[in-house]
């Protein structure tokens, strides 16, 4: 259980030097009352009356804390435990990211945690409860769409946090990741140069997917083209939901010479159902991924694709985190990793 001021010099791993971390004692301040009773609303609340019980939670919810699970009687004020949150790992995208990022931690004692919050953000909430609960040396995060509760409490925690796999300029903590805005304004680019005037899309549901349509499309208006054929499937997306989308485009317009795809999955499967058809790639029709999967350069044509170092988001989200637990400067806390464009025989 959380201990008083007295004591948390000695035991307490709520904040660490210089993070700023919110703490018990900040909680009982802001609530009105001692350490000792917002340790026992946290521990015994039946034992406080409802007046003060509601205040504390207040005060609690107010500030972002979450109780310290593991303070009790650690004298070190590092876990060597660093947790990362992807959105699934069933699918082959992220999984370079974790792999390095496992790599580089190891080389400096730490492990890595990992939870799977999911491509809609529903589990986040609990998961970051979960995880900020027991006190890792830092928190990895896919993208940057959180809860107002979670960025709360995330800014709250004293914890380093990195966001991954996405760009903005006001990050909770630190992050590393590409703009997915410019690879949609790029792609179309890229397949007007090739000569396409007929494009269609076929692109999952989640939040990043949906950010490289609209710069797709915003870019193809300002070329001039009108709306695009386009089919929406559930992330995470697989080789199925490709063909049936290819499919669904066909009804949609008989003329489309270019499908652009938000997975290289769905490229396969795109590829796949054109091909069973009795059509050509790229011939009658040209396909784009995203992701540059190694089964990409042995697809049948292989697959042009955008690629973007995934191992080297994980290296640098460890190397945030690392320089902050040693207490070095981890320079600029947002990092543009960029990507490039893999032009293969499919388009």
């Amino acid at each position: 259980m959380e201990t008083p001021p007295s004591s948390r010099k000695k035991n307490s791993r709520a904040a660490r030097p210089g993070t700023g971390g919110i703490t018990l004692a900040d909680v009982a301040r802001l609530a009105g009352v001692s350490a000792i009773t917002v340790s026992r609303v946290l521990n015994t609340p039946a034992a406080v009356s409802p007046h003060t019980l509601e205040r504390v939670r207040g005060a609690i919810s107010r500030s972002g804390y979450v109780p310290n699970l593991v303070a009790g009687g650690l004298a070190s004020n590092r876990s060597r435990l660093v947790a990362a949150l992807v959105p699934t790992i069933a699918g082959p995208v992220f999984l370079e990211t974790i792999q390095a990022l496992t790599d580089a931690l190891a080389e400096a004692g730490c492990q890595l945690m990992l939870g799977q919050s999911g491509y809609t953000g529903l589990r986040e909430d609990a998961l970051i409860d979960a995880i900020v609960g027991r006190r890792p040396d830092g928190i990895v995060l896919t993208g940057i769409m959180h809860s107002a509760e979670a960025r709360r409490k995330l800014l709250a925690c004293g914890i380093p946090v990195v966001e991954t796999w996405d760009l903005t300029p006001t990050p909770i903590d630190m992050i590393v990741g590409f703009s997915h805005e410019k690879i949609g304004r790029a792609v179309a680019d890229f397949i007007h140069e090739q000569g396409h005037r007929h494009p269609a899309i076929v692109t999952a549901d989640d939040h990043r997917a949906g950010l490289r349509r609209a710069g797709f499309e915003q870019r193809l208006r300002e070329l001039g083209f009108g709306a695009l054929p386009a089919c929406v499937v559930p992330a995470p997306s697989s080789l199925g939901n490709g063909r049936a989308g290819w499919a669904e485009l066909r009804r949609q317009d008989q003329h489309i010479d270019v499908v652009v795809c938000s997975s290289d999955m769905l490229a396969h499967g795109v590829m796949t159902e054109v091909q069973a058809a009795g059509m050509a790639v790229p011939d009658d029709v040209a396909v784009m991924g995203f992701g540059d999967m190694p089964f990409a350069s042995h697809t049948h044509p292989p697959l042009s694709t955008v690629r973007v170092d995934g191992a080297e988001i994980g290296r640098q989200a460890a190397r945030f985190i690392l320089d902050r637990v040693e207490n070095r400067d981890p320079g600029p806390k947002v990092r543009d990793l960029g990507f490039s464009i893999v032009k293969r025989a499919s388009v």
